[in-house]
């Protein structure tokens, strides 16, 4: 039986949601038996409140201090206490578990990711921008507190199911696979009009808006080409992407010797969550099943990065290092959600990026003394500043 004393930072998002899922079936089936140190949440109080009253941890956090007296009487008449605001969300990722599930999307997270990665707990990672903007130093900070990093994302999930740790000298190159998103085949005088409904309606995966229209980019994949960067140790050289529509295979590892193993599943979060949930265990729930004779064929194409520009963009910031994978994430989340306030045309998206990682080379934009995390702070909030300079610049010159 698996065993585990947690904590859950974004319970209330999907992945978050997820982990919380899994948890109960199973307990349900007597294969696995959790006690829940804290959950944190943001605006939505209702549901936080209902997975605090399922769950009972000792601590409940929203993000947003206005809610306080909300998720206050919510939790009235139960012995969970309640908290509010960034410094209460970093309190609860210090305290000791076993495990965590870092969960909180965009830069947001990143302050709390830090934080759990210092406690010695099994860090289970589902935050990009911290492994985007400060991953070397995040490794090293788990490893130092004698903790374990384990991936969320279902591409480096895959890698992290195939990849001979014990000997990383024998693997020649990753490969990710990516869907293509909405728009694979869209001709790119197409992808002019397109609004944020199209953008946010993949086809094979169920995520928010920001990351389904990082999928629709395909900035998603660079910045998952800049986490694995870390998380492997792999030169940006030795990483490739593929195209792969059926979003089965979720990435491969190559061998020196020719082989190459790969992870394969339906396109379900719940897989790479549970990974992380029971390793070095598996365990078991109402997985959905591969049935490859159904399937008939797998299909893989180059990436057009024509069409895609945003991979190529992430694949020159992490040649470049330093500070400029940070740069290119908050750049991308600027422009991202400009598109979905429909301030920003789609094509633009991957515009912006471009001009704001021209003009914070042109400005010699690093990251600064102190500790690795509020360096990478520091650059998103100079970066975040001068994306919402080339946004305005655009709209003035329409």
């Amino acid at each position: 039986m698996i065993r585990r004393r947690i904590t859950v930072l974004g319970a209330t998002g999907s992945v978050g949601a997820s982990t919380l899922d899994l948890m109960a079936q199973a307990e349900a089936t007597g294969t696995g038996a959790f006690e829940v140190e804290a959950l944190t949440g943001g605006a939505n109080i209702a549901k936080l409140a209902e997975q605090a009253k399922r769950w009972r941890p000792k601590l409940a956090v929203t993000a947003d201090p206005a809610r306080l007296d909300e998720l206050r009487d919510a939790l009235s008449g139960t012995d969970v206490a309640v908290a509010a605001g960034d410094a209460a969300i970093v309190e609860a990722a210090t305290r000791p578990v076993d495990w965590i599930m870092a969960s909180i999307v965009g830069a947001a997270g990143l302050k709390s990711a830090w934080a759990a990665a210092g406690t010695g707990a099994t860090l289970a990672l589902a935050n990009k921008e911290s492994l985007v903007c400060c991953g070397p130093a995040l490794i090293e900070r788990v490893k130092r507190a004698g903790g374990r990093l384990i991936p969320v994302d279902s591409e480096h999930s895959a890698i992290f199911q195939v990849f001979p740790a014990e000997a990383p000298e024998r693997v020649a190159k990753l490969i990710l696979t990516a869907s293509g998103g909405p728009f694979r085949n869209t001709p790119r005088e197409q992808m002019v009009a397109i609004t944020p409904e199209q953008a946010v309606a993949h086809p094979n995966w169920s995520m928010g808006a920001k990351i389904s229209v990082d999928s629709a980019t395909m900035a998603n994949k660079g910045l998952e080409m800049i986490e694995a960067a870390y998380l492997f140790d792999m030169p940006q050289d030795r990483i490739d992407v593929v195209v792969h529509p059926e979003s089965i295979i979720h990435s491969l590892v190559e061998y020196v010797d020719g082989s190459t193993l790969a992870q394969m599943g339906p396109p379900d979060m719940r897989t790479p969550i549970a990974c992380a949930l029971a390793w070095p265990d598996r365990i078991a729930w109402l997985a959905p099943k591969l049935d490859l004779a159904q399937l008939g064929r797998l299909t893989f194409e180059a990436p057009d990065l024509t069409r895609f520009p945003a991979l190529d963009l992430a694949r020159q910031a992490l040649k470049a290092g330093g500070a400029t994978p940070a740069v290119f994430n908050a750049a991308n989340e600027v422009a991202a959600f400009a598109f979905l306030d429909r301030k920003l045309a789609f094509l633009n998206i991957a515009a912006v990026v471009a001009e704001t990682l021209e003009r914070a080379t042109k400005a010699g934009m690093a990251f600064g003394s102190g500790d690795a995390c509020g360096a990478a702070l520091s650059v998103d909030a100079e970066t975040r500043r001068m994306a919402e300079s080339v946004i305005a610049g655009l709209a003035n010159a329409a």
